[in-house]
């Protein structure tokens, strides 16, 4: 098996190749492994860049077998804070998401006790939602369930029926607007950090469930070290990895995959090849719009360009700074005035994410520091227009060729990442006094940064929208056709684009690929535990104290 892509998605597929008796080798265009699941050193500074939360970081549920499984928590502690995230008003005032139903409920009936109803109504179905979490199906495709197993599934949802059913049916910018309070019925829709105009309710509950049962916390060693121990799992279970390989087709022969070519020509053959890198690359470059369903022709030519198919990208920028700041909460959402989010180029929505990272992985800087994450919503098409440059190049360095080296995008381009810099540093220095005098190490990438690393569409860090036509779609068309394309044999998707969702998707992604090839060669599928080092250890901190 040859799987493209070394992101969370193909080396789940790889390790649970492995353990089906397959012989798998990964093939990632970077040097280093994780795809999106990424971070970067700045002198002394690791800058991480993904894993805000983890779902999945605790026990008592589906999620945290998966992890388990890929040996990615094994033998480190998962930090959980009580406050989800933060939002904060333009006039100063502050909604803290505690996790734990009650702490919210009183929290939220002090700021506004006019609003009880409604925030009654809204604790009450989290409450009911924690206890639906450990039923949630993610080990096994729902496509490939039996009679049986399919009822016994839906069975045990019976008594969250009403809730999940409510919850599914209402998006939050209409549930939103039942509240009295104007900084009740903005705050709620930044809950998950950014504004997600299409998510029902649901996916609220389901963080904030998740997150109140210490299973969306963060790994210690961060989004890199979390992309390392699955990579040494997979190594440990005698897969094999190539950096610096970029596939460039993928060889059919008689209606089957045959294997792939890379940049610099090599041909390398295999009986089955998996697919985990961007899907409008897979099934439009790499197979040149061949075996595309009508499904997946509409989707990946027309809906994908729709507002709203597709997750936007991300506007990050990092600073480094030489002492602590105490006061800094570990995730907070600040609604801003129309005239700062003017000057950050490329905003979808006038709010910008902000972390002081250090309290996530403390281990990830040196002792007395801190680093301060802020990050939004991102349009690429501004950037574009002001780049000069290729969005990516294949140079040869020593006789190698590399895939992801810096490429020259011009100064307005420059200018505009200063600026968005600058406004930022302006912003959090008003709030946080003699910050920009601590800053040792700024780093600013935009969508067109995470294209060059690696290649996805528009920059896009998670894929389809779920909850959307394309998501829902892409949903049907697995469970009807599996993670493949009719009339091309051998052949398999995997990652966020075979589903729709966050790292835990993009995990068990390789997991159900793996029971269709399993299914498809006659095999019984298997997976166990990595037990070759200790349970992770839970950690539970206040928001608001030091670490």
């Amino acid at each position: 098996m040859l799987i493209v892509g070394g992101g969370l998605g193909g080396l789940s597929t790889g390790c649970y190749a492995q353990m089906n008796g397959y012989r798998s080798r990964v093939l990632e265009m970077h040097e280093i492994p994780g795809g999106s699941c990424t971070a970067w050193d700045r002198g002394d500074f690791t800058l991480d860049c993904c894993v805000s939360w983890l779902l999945g970081s605790g026990p008592g549920n589906e999620m945290h077998q998966i992890w388990l499984e890929l040996g990615a928590l094994q033998g480190k502690r998962m930090r959980n804070f009580d406050v989800f995230n933060t939002v904060r008003g333009r006039d100063g005032r502050a909604v803290h998401f505690y996790s734990d139903p009650d702490r919210l409920e009183a929290h939220l009936l002090a700021l506004s006790p006019g609003d009880a109803r409604v925030i009654r109504d809204f604790c009450a179905g989290l409450r009911t939602f924690r206890k639906a979490l450990a039923r949630y199906p993610f080990l096994t495709p729902v496509g490939l369930m039996g009679r049986l197993e399919r009822w016994r599934m839906l069975a045990s949802f019976v008594p969250y029926f009403n809730v999940i059913r409510r919850s599914i049916g209402t998006l939050m910018r209409d549930y939103s607007e039942r509240f009295r309070d104007p900084l009740l019925r903005e705050a709620f829709n930044f809950i998950l950090y950014e504004k997600h105009p299409n998510f029902p309710v649901l996916p609220f509950y389901f963080q904030l469930a998740a997150h109140a049962d210490a299973s969306a916390g963060v790994p210690e060693g961060g989004s890199l070290g979390l992309a390392r121990s699955v990579e040494e799992r997979y190594r440990g279970l005698g897969g094999e990895v190539t950096y610096n390989a970029r596939v460039v087709e993928i060889l059919v022969e008689n209606d089957r995959a045959a294997g792939v070519r890379l940049s610099d020509g090599t041909e390398l053959r295999a009986d089955i090849v998996v697919s985990a890198c961007d899907g409008r690359t897979t099934l439009l470059d790499l197979l040149k719009g061949r075996y595309l369903t009508d499904t997946y022709r509409e989707l990946y030519t027309r809906t994908i360009t729709e507002p709203g198919m597709v997750f936007p990208g991300y506007l990050t920028v990092f600073l480094g700074l030489r002492r602590p700041f105490p006061d800094g909460e570990p995730c907070t959402t600040y609604l801003l005035e129309d005239a700062v989010a003017q000057r950050l180029t490329g905003i979808r929505h006038p709010s910008v994410n902000v972390q002081f990272r250090s309290r996530h992985y403390p281990e990830l800087s040196p002792p007395g520091t801190s680093v301060v994450y802020a990050t939004y919503f991102c349009d690429i098409a501004p950037w574009r227009e002001l780049s000069t440059g290729p969005e990516r190049s294949t140079r040869n360095r020593r006789g190698e060729e590399l895939h992801t080296l810096p490429v020259g995008r011009g100064r307005e381009y420059q200018r505009a990442k200063r600026q968005v810099r600058d406004t930022i540093v302006d912003f959090l220095d008003e709030r946080h006094p003699g910050l920009r005098d601590a800053i040792v190490v700024r780093d600013v990438s935009t969508p067109l940064t995470q294209v060059r690393y690696t290649g996805n569409h528009d920059g896009t860090v998670l894929g389809w929208q779920p909850f959307v036509d394309s998501g829902e779609t892409v949903e049907k068309e697995v469970k009807r056709h599996g993670p493949g394309l009719p009339g091309l044999a051998d052949f398999y998707l995997s990652g966020v684009w075979a589903t729709t969702g966050g790292l835990i998707r993009a995990a068990a992604s390789g997991r159900h690929v793996m029971h269709f090839v399993c299914r498809d060669d006659g095999r019984a599928f298997t997976a166990s535990v990595d037990d070759s080092a200790p349970l992770p250890v839970q950690l539970i901190e206040p928001a608001g104290a030091t670490p």
